[in-house]
C-alpha cells in the first residue's frame, strides 16, 4: 500500500479549545495523572509543550493546596501492611 493512500483515524485532542487549564478544574487535571499519582508524559497525553507545562503547573498547585494527593496512598498502605505481617511472622 502506498504511503499517500494510507488512511488513518485522526485522534481528537485531549484538551478542547474551550477547556480552561486551571488547578480547580479537577475533571480535566485527573485525566493527566496515572493511578500512582504521577504526571503522565507529553507523548502519552498527546499535548503540546505549552499545554503540558500548564497542566504540570496546575497539578502541582492542586497538590500544594491539598486538592490532589502527592501519591496514591492506597498502594503504599497495602505494601506497608504486608511488610508488617512478614515482620510479625519473623519475630515469633
Amino acid at each position: 500500500m502506498d504511503k499517500s493512500k494510507r488512511s488513518f483515524r485522526r485522534r481528537l485532542p485531549p484538551i478542547q479549545s474551550g477547556d480552561r487549564i486551571d488547578y480547580r478544574n479537577m475533571s480535566l487535571i485527573s485525566r493527566f495523572i496515572s493511578e500512582q499519582g504521577k504526571i503522565l508524559s507529553r507523548r502519552v497525553n498527546r499535548l503540546t509543550l505549552k499545554q503540558q507545562r500548564l497542566i504540570t503547573i496546575a497539578i502541582k498547585r492542586a497538590r500544594i493546596l491539598s486538592l490532589l494527593p502527592f501519591l496514591n496512598n492506597q498502594k503504599q498502605f497495602e505494601r506497608g501492611e504486608s511488610i508488617a505481617r512478614t515482620r510479625g511472622l519473623r519475630t515469633k
